[in-house]
């Protein structure tokens, strides 16, 4: 079986049991068979296998699992408030709604874009959470050969709808981020690394917008005004975990965020058009009046 389809498995378990729902072990399979168009996704589920999806599910999603023996159904008694987690089973209800769903020309219209790599999810994550190296071929848009990697896993992050591997690269040592639309024949070693201790995702992006993070220095204050309709977007969709609401009024919404200022966030200010104004920092303002100067030079 695809490896990818052991998650689309997980998740068809936790959507039968979400919402303090109850099911017997039959219901489940019967769930599960109902899907029988994923192939072996579906075929001889026994209660052995079961019990090890549940095992893992507990791992990749923080969600336990566990028998009633009263009423002899199962039922999910924790569900860890993870977005990361949530936003991953976002990303696998949507795989499975892909590969699930025939004659949808019609009827769900998609942007016409490169895949996300979704379908090394299942390997990538049990690279990482076993500490094994890995080795793909990875391809950069600027270039137009391909080279081959061997890296330490660390984490999947997500960003601008796409997603990425952070690992160690170990032809020079740097930790890096990989999209995973870009890495093609994944192969699993047997070889073990030790996880640096030093190193925490969360804490290297926390002042983060996006997957780049060659900041230095100390994070900067950025204070955005945005008009009301658009401001009210970025309310209820907020750009960075540091946003603070400063003004929210008929005339404008004014936010502060703290982070570093890279270019995928100048490229996300840049996106609001004249619905933004920058306040501050100066600095940020040079740049972006610098790329809009250029932008209409271009096209004159």
């Amino acid at each position: 079986m695809p490896k990818e389809k052991y998650l689309l498995r997980y998740n068809l378990i936790i959507n039968r049991l979400d919402k303090g729902k109850q099911a017997t072990f039959e219901e489940i399979k019967e769930h599960i068979e109902n899907h029988a168009d994923l192939g072996d996704l579906s075929s001889n589920y026994s209660k052995r296998t079961f019990n090890r999806d549940v095992v893992e599910i507990a791992n990749l999603f923080g969600t336990v699992i566990e028998y009633d023996f009263s009423k002899k159904t199962y039922s999910i008694i924790e569900q860890v408030q993870d977005s990361r987690r949530t936003r991953l089973l976002e990303a696998f209800n949507m795989y499975n709604f892909l590969h699930t769903s025939d004659n949808l020309a019609k009827q769900v219209i998609f942007e016409k874009r490169k895949p996300l790599g979704t379908e090394h999810f299942h390997g990538l994550l049990h690279a990482i959470q076993n500490h094994l190296i890995i080795k793909f071929i990875h391809t950069k848009y600027w270039e137009d050969n391909v080279t081959v990697r061997t890296v330490e896993p660390y984490a999947l992050k997500e960003s601008g709808y796409r997603w990425y591997l952070l690992a160690k690269d170990l032809n020079d040592g740097r930790i890096k981020s990989f999209g995973l639309d870009r890495i093609s024949d994944l192969e699993m070693t047997k070889t073990k690394f030790t996880f640096p201790v030093d190193y925490d995702p969360d804490e290297v992006y926390r002042n983060y917008f996006g997957v780049i993070n060659n900041g230095e220095g100390d994070p900067e204050e950025v204070i955005l005004s945005f008009d009301t309709f658009k401001g009210k977007y970025i309310l209820s969709f907020p750009l960075h975990e540091s946003q603070e609401t400063l003004v929210n009024n008929e005339d404008e919404i004014k936010i502060k965020l703290t982070l570093y200022i890279t270019e995928d966030f100048i490229k996300e200010i840049i996106s609001y058009g004249d619905s933004i104004k920058i306040i501050a920092p100066e600095s940020l303002k040079t740049e972006v009046r610098g790329m809009w100067s250029r932008a209409l030079k271009k096209n004159k």
